[in-house]
């Protein structure tokens, strides 16, 4: 049946096919084999949001060359990449040696010269302006642009005038050809350059009679060439007002309301200095004096403007990062379009190159060898799916075995009795598996971070049923971290209050459990505090959160199904949703206490600044231990200071010490933040600075309890306060030389001393 096929000439659909079914074969072998160039130092991230970052660059310790590091604020969704100075990062190139920004558009409107700052970079960084590719353009009407050497100088390296007369670009005009619009070339590459306006009209000895407007910009060329001049001038016009004004002085009003463009994409150059980055650079064995960066297959040039700058690009037929090491990898050329010079023969990759078979004589048995070229690139392509699919069996093989004992080493049995025995643990607890979490933040993409610290990572994610959460992941592999989050899993598990972090679930398919809560949307009260928040809590908030974090924490101790003693309560533990409400989270450290208990010995846990001293020296944790660090929040709240700083003379102080001793003296205003006073709440403050101080004291029964101070700050918000009244009744057994009003100075002074020694003894864990 296969004798005509050995005399007949193969079809061209034949022909073709048995490349392409050898090229796709090849394809899937290279990809099962080749391994991804390193981008950046190892453990570094390799981006910051959209935007790779690649060594020398990086935005955390450690992880950047001298000169080149940047920030990566996370405080943007997705996280945005700023040099130094502010100046926003689009992208960077190591192959092109340039960094893409956004920089600020020099304006003004006036009857005056304007001299403006144009910064795009840090003096003495590794960045200059390309001038190969932006030019300075300026839109406008009637005034003359120049670009000087350094902020109010007077060596211009560049200057264009914009004209109008009467007439006006057209909205779709993209010329920039002096009317409305100029722009030119840029004669030297700086960080930082200073802009100067001049009306065409004024003269020295003629006075100044109009206002005009305009704004002037360092832009990429070929973003430029196709932007929309007209539009562009009625947007920047815009910033000014409703009017501009003609080159005969009559006004023109303005009826377009873009959105007003503020920054245009600038590139900026960057290179090594041969002095101090020789530890990137080194001699190329066997090439005499030449140089190249720390990967093998790389070289460095110096720059034509320079030669004390050099910058780095990998050897030919190698491709990646030259700056880090193994960072240029060999192209698979076989891999590559113009392989098809190979159609006829079989496409062998070498080191930093390809080299092509002989070709095949196909005219003798064409039709055999049609068969057979298709026979075996079906018979490759059936092998490798099958080793393939082989492969990822037996690696899901072992995953399961991994989850199995993770979860059993994570107590997963035990959580499992507990949610089964208890119908309404059951409802508000549940067990996830890893797939559900992992496809709920797409496999913890740093794009989903939420923030963290040392002890681990908070991500986004948005489960199967669009509940949003969020998902704690702990970094190392402690058992001591294990049972914590063992403990906050048990105890919130039986904990349901509207001012309670909710815990939705965990999953113990891992190394450490991942803790699944709800997504709470403003962050934490620290942040609002401590002066990140662009907006500052107003003083009616600050006592309604004061007073939810009271009622949590009141029934920890008093109305849960199981007493609780949170030890580590502080504002960064205290989140805020979208409204404001307080939710009181991080139940790692706490403890469960049987009914009939009123304090246990167990080692010091919890965070400078907050910690309880009786708790610390006597090591016997109370419920009162949890209203001294709620104390500190009160200060906090009041003074909106860091519960340890470093005072005038460079000591570091303790908020807490500090706050009593100035409550004692009458000498709150000295402390209390200026925007209480201003909102009229000082009377208010009075009060609430004497609850605290009332919290702070240094003997434990001496302070009220949580339920007292929940009770007290309801009548603060009622205008009902009698808090002189409320502490006389919980101190009625103390001696007057003990009470909380601290007339007694040498109580005053043993309490700052002991809050001393407490700051400044060895480290407390957690």
């Amino acid at each position: 049946m296969f004798l005509p096929l050995l005399s007949s000439v193969p079809s061209p659909r034949a022909k073709l096919l048995i490349p392409l079914v050898v090229w796709m074969a090849l394809q899937l072998l290279a990809a099962a084999v080749t391994a991804a160039a390193p981008v950046a130092l190892p453990g570094c991230p390799e981006a910051c949001g959209s935007v790779t970052v690649p060594y020398p660059f990086g935005f955390r310790k450690g992880c950047f060359h001298a000169g080149f590091n940047l920030t990566c604020d996370e405080t943007h969704h997705p996280p945005k990449l700023f040099l130094g100075d502010g100046v926003e990062v689009d992208e960077i190139s190591l192959a092109g040696g340039t960094v893409r920004v956004q920089s600020r558009i020099s304006t003004f409107s006036g009857s005056t010269y304007r001299n403006l700052t144009a910064q795009t970079a840090d003096r003495g960084s590794p960045l200059a302006v390309s001038t190969e590719h932006n030019v300075f353009a300026a839109v406008g009407c009637n005034f003359i642009a120049y670009l000087a050497a350094n902020p109010g100088g007077s060596e211009y390296v560049s200057a264009c005038a914009a004209l109008c007369d009467n007439s006006f670009p057209a909205p779709e005009d993209t010329s920039c050809s002096g009317i409305g619009c100029c722009r030119t070339s840029i004669a030297q590459g700086l960080p930082v350059y200073g802009v100067k306006f001049k009306d065409l009209d004024q003269t020295d000895d003629s006075p100044y009679t109009r206002n005009v407007s305009g704004g002037a910009f360092i832009v990429d060329r070929e973003w430029f060439n196709g932007v929309n001049v007209g539009a562009l001038q009625n947007n920047t016009f815009h910033q000014f007002g409703s009017y501009v004004y003609g080159s005969h002085g009559h006004q023109q009003h303005n009826t377009t309301s873009p959105n007003v463009i503020t920054s245009v994409p600038t590139v900026l150059e960057w290179w090594l200095d041969l002095q101090s980055d020789r530890d990137l650079l080194v001699l190329n064995p066997g090439s005499g004096s030449a140089l190249r960066c720390v990967s093998i297959k790389s070289s460095a040039a110096p720059l034509e403007s320079d030669d004390s700058k050099v910058r780095c690009n990998c050897s030919n037929g190698y491709e990646g990062n030259p700056y880090v090491t193994n960072g240029c990898q060999d192209i698979d050329e076989c891999l590559q379009p113009d392989v098809y010079q190979c159609l006829h023969g079989t496409c062998i990759n070498m080191p930093g190159t390809y080299r092509c078979s002989a070709k095949k004589s196909i005219i003798s048995l064409p039709g055999l060898i049609t068969v057979i070229a298709i026979s075996a690139g079906l018979g490759l392509l059936l092998s490798l799916l099958g080793v393939s699919k082989i492969t990822n069996k037996l690696k899901q093989r072992r995953a399961k075995k991994l989850r199995r004992k993770f979860f059993k080493k994570n107590h997963g049995l035990l959580l499992q009795q507990i949610i089964s025995s208890n119908k309404d643990v059951a409802e508000r607890t549940r067990i996830f598996s890893l797939e559900e979490l992992d496809q709920a933040t797409n496999k913890f993409d740093h794009n989903h971070i939420l923030g963290g610290g040392g002890h681990g990572m908070v991500y986004k994610g948005i489960l199967s049923d669009q509940h949003v959460v969020a998902i704690k992941k702990a970094k190392i592999a402690v058992q001591r971290e294990i049972d914590q989050f063992i403990n906050e899993v048990v105890i919130l598990s039986q904990t349901n209050h509207r001012n309670v972090v909710k815990l939705f679930g965990c999953c113990l398919e891992t190394e450490v459990p991942l803790l699944v809560y709800e997504f709470v949307s403003n962050g934490t009260l620290s942040f609002y505090l401590h002066g990140q928040g662009e907006n500052p809590l107003s003083w009616k908030d600050r006592l309604r959160i004061a007073l939810e974090t009271a009622r949590a924490i009141a029934y920890l101790h008093s109305a849960a199904s199981i007493s609780v003693y949170h030890r580590d309560t502080k504002c960064a533990n205290i989140l805020l949703t979208d409204t404001l409400a307080a939710k009181v989270s991080d139940f790692g450290a706490s403890r469960s206490i049987a009914i009939d208990e009123t304090g246990i010995l167990t080692a010091v846990q919890g965070t400078y600044g907050y910690l309880d001293p009786e708790y610390y020296y006597t090591s016997r944790l109370t419920e009162k231990s949890d209203v001294y660090s709620y104390g500190v929040i009160l200060a906090e709240l009041l003074t909106r200071l860091t519960p340890v700083f470093s005072s005038h003379s460079s000591e570091v102080t303790s908020l807490a010490s500090h706050f009593v001793s100035l409550i004692r003296e009458n000498r709150l205003s000295d402390i209390l933040d200026t925007q209480i006073v201003d909102e009229g709440g000082a009377d208010d403050a009075e009060a609430v600075a004497r609850l605290a101080e009332a919290c702070l004291s240094l003997r434990g029964e001496e302070r009220l309890t949580m339920r007292q101070v929940e009770t007290t700050l309801e009548d603060v918000l009622n205008s009902k306060v009698n808090l002189s009244s409320q502490i006389t009744r919980v101190n009625q057994n103390a001696s007057n030389d003990h009470s909380y009003k601290g007339t007694n100075a040498g109580e005053g002074t043993r309490l700052y001393s002991l809050e001393k020694e407490f700051i400044q003894s060895s480290e407390i864990p957690r």
